[in-house]
Protein backbone atom coordinates (compact mmCIF):
# COMPACT_ATOMS: atom_id res chain seq x y z
CA UNK A 1 0.00 0.00 0.00
CA UNK A 2 3.03 2.74 1.02
CA UNK A 3 4.46 1.68 -2.74
CA UNK A 4 1.66 2.57 -4.54
CA UNK A 5 1.30 5.46 -2.57
CA UNK A 6 4.41 6.47 -3.27
CA UNK A 7 4.11 5.72 -7.08
CA UNK A 8 0.79 7.93 -7.02
CA UNK A 9 2.66 10.90 -5.07
CA UNK A 10 5.94 10.60 -7.39
CA UNK A 11 3.25 10.39 -10.71
CA UNK A 12 1.52 13.65 -9.03
CA UNK A 13 4.78 15.07 -8.56
CA UNK A 14 6.04 14.52 -12.23
CA UNK A 15 2.53 16.06 -13.28
CA UNK A 16 3.05 19.18 -11.61
CA UNK A 17 6.31 19.50 -12.64
CA UNK A 18 5.44 19.18 -16.40
CA UNK A 19 2.15 21.51 -15.89
CA UNK A 20 4.76 24.14 -14.26
CA UNK A 21 6.87 24.00 -17.27
CA UNK A 22 3.96 23.94 -19.70
CA UNK A 23 2.80 27.11 -17.88
CA UNK A 24 5.88 28.69 -17.58
CA UNK A 25 6.78 28.31 -21.42
CA UNK A 26 6.98 31.50 -23.99
CA UNK A 27 4.24 32.76 -26.16
CA UNK A 28 3.93 31.49 -29.34
CA UNK A 29 4.79 34.28 -31.69
CA UNK A 30 1.93 36.12 -33.46
CA UNK A 31 0.02 33.57 -36.25
CA UNK A 32 -0.93 34.56 -39.46
CA UNK A 33 -4.83 36.31 -39.99
CA UNK A 34 -7.26 33.09 -40.38
CA UNK A 35 -4.43 30.53 -38.76
CA UNK A 36 -5.07 29.26 -35.15
CA UNK A 37 -1.66 28.49 -33.63
CA UNK A 38 -1.29 26.07 -30.80
CA UNK A 39 1.47 26.56 -29.05
CA UNK A 40 4.53 24.84 -30.54
CA UNK A 41 2.44 22.06 -32.17
CA UNK A 42 0.87 23.83 -35.07
CA UNK A 43 -2.61 24.46 -36.06
CA UNK A 44 -5.64 23.40 -34.15
CA UNK A 45 -7.17 21.38 -37.02
CA UNK A 46 -10.83 20.53 -35.03
CA UNK A 47 -11.17 17.09 -36.84
CA UNK A 48 -7.76 16.01 -35.84
CA UNK A 49 -8.29 17.15 -32.49
CA UNK A 50 -11.65 14.86 -33.03
CA UNK A 51 -9.73 12.18 -34.15
CA UNK A 52 -7.25 12.42 -31.33
CA UNK A 53 -9.52 12.63 -28.97
CA UNK A 54 -11.41 9.16 -30.04
CA UNK A 55 -8.08 7.78 -30.40
CA UNK A 56 -7.13 8.04 -27.20
CA UNK A 57 -10.61 7.37 -25.57
CA UNK A 58 -10.45 4.11 -27.45
CA UNK A 59 -6.80 3.34 -25.98
CA UNK A 60 -8.29 4.22 -22.52
CA UNK A 61 -11.08 1.90 -22.94
CA UNK A 62 -8.49 -0.58 -23.77
CA UNK A 63 -6.12 -0.63 -21.54
CA UNK A 64 -9.05 -0.32 -18.78
CA UNK A 65 -10.68 -3.92 -20.40
CA UNK A 66 -6.86 -5.42 -19.79
CA UNK A 67 -7.02 -4.55 -16.37
CA UNK A 68 -10.32 -5.35 -15.90
CA UNK A 69 -9.97 -8.90 -16.95
CA UNK A 70 -6.10 -9.40 -15.39
CA UNK A 71 -8.13 -8.03 -11.65
CA UNK A 72 -10.87 -10.78 -12.14
CA UNK A 73 -13.49 -8.43 -10.73
CA UNK A 74 -15.98 -10.22 -9.24
CA UNK A 75 -19.56 -8.99 -10.00
CA UNK A 76 -20.01 -7.59 -6.23
CA UNK A 77 -17.08 -5.54 -7.04
CA UNK A 78 -18.23 -4.03 -10.60
CA UNK A 79 -19.92 -1.00 -8.84
CA UNK A 80 -16.63 -0.46 -7.45
CA UNK A 81 -14.57 -0.99 -10.68
CA UNK A 82 -17.07 1.56 -12.62
CA UNK A 83 -16.82 4.23 -10.37
CA UNK A 84 -12.94 4.15 -10.71
CA UNK A 85 -12.74 3.50 -13.88
CA UNK A 86 -15.26 6.89 -14.37
CA UNK A 87 -13.45 8.79 -12.20
CA UNK A 88 -10.00 8.43 -13.77
CA UNK A 89 -10.64 9.15 -17.22
CA UNK A 90 -9.56 13.19 -18.63
CA UNK A 91 -11.66 15.83 -18.01
CA UNK A 92 -10.48 17.88 -20.93
CA UNK A 93 -9.53 20.92 -18.73
CA UNK A 94 -9.17 23.91 -21.42
CA UNK A 95 -6.35 25.81 -22.09
CA UNK A 96 -6.36 29.53 -22.35
CA UNK A 97 -6.57 30.49 -26.18
CA UNK A 98 -3.46 32.82 -27.60
CA UNK A 99 -5.66 35.69 -27.74
CA UNK A 100 -7.41 35.83 -24.90
CA UNK A 101 -3.91 35.05 -23.07
CA UNK A 102 -2.07 38.25 -24.83
CA UNK A 103 -4.54 40.24 -23.37
CA UNK A 104 -3.69 39.79 -19.60
CA UNK A 105 -1.38 41.63 -18.09
CA UNK A 106 1.48 39.46 -16.30
CA UNK A 107 -0.09 39.66 -12.86
CA UNK A 108 -3.63 38.14 -14.23
CA UNK A 109 -1.45 35.59 -15.77
CA UNK A 110 0.03 34.71 -13.21
CA UNK A 111 -3.24 34.12 -11.27
CA UNK A 112 -4.83 32.47 -14.44
CA UNK A 113 -1.42 30.19 -13.88
CA UNK A 114 -1.91 29.29 -9.99
CA UNK A 115 -5.97 28.74 -10.53
CA UNK A 116 -4.84 26.66 -13.23
CA UNK A 117 -2.89 24.20 -11.07
CA UNK A 118 -4.79 24.51 -8.15
CA UNK A 119 -7.54 23.22 -10.97
CA UNK A 120 -4.67 20.31 -11.50
CA UNK A 121 -3.83 19.66 -8.33
CA UNK A 122 -7.86 19.08 -6.87
CA UNK A 123 -8.67 16.72 -10.38
CA UNK A 124 -5.20 14.46 -9.52
CA UNK A 125 -6.67 14.02 -5.99
CA UNK A 126 -9.90 13.59 -7.12
CA UNK A 127 -8.21 10.65 -9.23
CA UNK A 128 -6.03 9.57 -6.38
CA UNK A 129 -9.04 9.53 -3.73
CA UNK A 130 -10.84 7.83 -6.45
CA UNK A 131 -7.94 4.96 -6.95
CA UNK A 132 -7.56 4.73 -3.21
CA UNK A 133 -11.19 3.72 -2.67
CA UNK A 134 -10.95 1.11 -5.30
CA UNK A 135 -8.05 -0.62 -4.16
CA UNK A 136 -9.51 -1.20 -0.61
CA UNK A 137 -12.17 -2.41 -2.17
CA UNK A 138 -10.06 -5.50 -3.88
CA UNK A 139 -8.84 -8.59 -2.52
CA UNK A 140 -5.15 -9.35 -1.10
CA UNK A 141 -4.72 -11.21 -4.61
CA UNK A 142 -6.22 -8.35 -6.72
CA UNK A 143 -4.37 -5.52 -4.86
CA UNK A 144 -0.82 -7.16 -5.77
CA UNK A 145 -2.07 -7.29 -9.44
CA UNK A 146 -2.90 -3.58 -8.99
CA UNK A 147 0.27 -3.07 -7.25
CA UNK A 148 2.32 -3.86 -10.50
CA UNK A 149 -0.64 -3.68 -13.51
CA UNK A 150 -2.09 -0.52 -12.47
CA UNK A 151 1.27 0.93 -12.30
CA UNK A 152 1.55 0.44 -16.18
CA UNK A 153 -1.84 1.26 -16.57
CA UNK A 154 -1.21 4.89 -14.81
CA UNK A 155 2.26 5.08 -16.66
CA UNK A 156 0.19 4.35 -19.68
CA UNK A 157 3.08 2.06 -20.84
CA UNK A 158 3.11 1.59 -24.30
CA UNK A 159 1.44 4.44 -25.36
CA UNK A 160 2.55 6.85 -27.58
CA UNK A 161 2.64 10.27 -26.95
CA UNK A 162 4.58 13.58 -28.61
CA UNK A 163 6.92 11.26 -30.60
CA UNK A 164 8.28 9.35 -27.46
CA UNK A 165 7.27 5.80 -25.93
CA UNK A 166 6.13 5.65 -22.41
Amino acid sequence: MKQLQRRLFAAGLVAALAAGAVAQAQTPPAEAPGHQMRGDHGPRDPAKMAEFRAHREQRMAERLGKLKQKLQIAPTQENAWNTWASAIKPTGMQRPQHEEWSKLTTPERIDRMRAMRAERSAEMDRRMDATKNFYSALNPQQRQVFDTEGLRFMAGKGRHHGGHHG
